[in-house]
């Protein structure tokens, strides 16, 4: 086929080219752009004091470590969603199966506040954990659990397709060559899913990185101790800030896209890995 064949398979290709690239532009890049020269007025000397603070440092602890972990803690639990909702018919499993959605939907406030209503000391779960000496809300552990509703069907939505199109016989014929359950599963079921898993796992880290709205009802906002890089970014905007602002976005934003080339890759090694088997 011909270049300008294939160009004919879009329909004015022109005008819907440079419209693309007007709305990225318009949308995208100049929004970045607008960061990227508010931060050039900072000399390197206020740049690494305002992204480096001990303030700042707490915070992206807090905010990549929670993010992992909750991230690692989807993987596992969302692989057990995801095999349960394929693997079994249950009365309301179309119900189930919705409610992994939810985190989607719901207006991250809302999750927030519902999660603080459920975990405070005067919580429906709290007021019975906090005798215990077990403290959720308000904490790093609340960060953690708000990152994990939100991240959860991340990982399910990528592993559930694959599970979804594993090849059966395959497990069959495992198990007639006297394979066990768990051999069958990690030699079988887990090369197939891995890329998927991965996949879920870089995801799901991503999208907690950002989170804002779920979090700051729940983390209790204590400087050098639950405190988000968001809301660091929320208050020096308030303080008027507006460089030192831009420059803990610019970090964020740099690892932001660094995840997204990660992201594309993991994609890009699951299309392989489906194709090749």
């Amino acid at each position: 086929m011909s270049r300008a064949a294939h160009r004919k398979v879009l329909p004015g290709f022109n005008l819907t080219l440079g419209y693309t690239l007007f709305y990225l532009g318009l949308i995208v890049l100049i929004p970045l752009s607008a960061l990227l020269l508010k931060t050039f007025t900072l000399s390197w000397d206020q740049f690494w004091a305002a992204v480096s603070s001990p303030r700042v440092l707490a915070a992206y602890r807090l905010t990549f470590g929670a993010s992992f972990l909750a991230a690692l803690v989807n993987v596992f639990a969302g692989l057990l969603v995801a095999w349960v909702l394929v693997r079994y018919e249950f009365p309301g499993r179309k119900v189930v199966d919705a409610l992994v959605d939810l985190p989607f939907a719901l207006p991250t406030a809302v999750a927030g506040i519902s999660l603080t209503a459920l975990l405070a000391s005067n919580g429906w779960l709290g007021q019975y954990l906090e005798p215990l000496g077990i403290k959720l809300a308000f904490n790093p552990a609340g960060v953690v659990i708000a990152l994990i509703f939100i991240g959860l069907p991340f990982v399910v939505r990528t592993v559930q397709p694959v599970l979804e199109e594993h090849e059966a016989e395959l497990e069959e014929a495992a198990m007639c060559l006297g394979a066990t359950r768990w051999q069958t599963f990690t030699r079988v079921i887990f090369p197939t899913i891995a890329p998927a898993l991965v996949t879920g796992f870089a995801m799901a880290f991503a999208r907690a990185i950002g989170e804002y709205g779920s979090v700051i009802f729940i983390a209790g906002n204590v400087p050098m101790v639950s405190e988000i890089t968001p809301l660091i970014i929320i208050g020096k905007l308030e303080q008027y800030d507006y460089a030192g602002a831009t420059a803990v976005a610019v970090v964020m934003l740099l690892m932001s896209f660094i995840l997204l080339l990660v992201i594309n890759a993991l994609q890009g090694w699951q299309r392989r890995r489906s194709g090749g088997a």
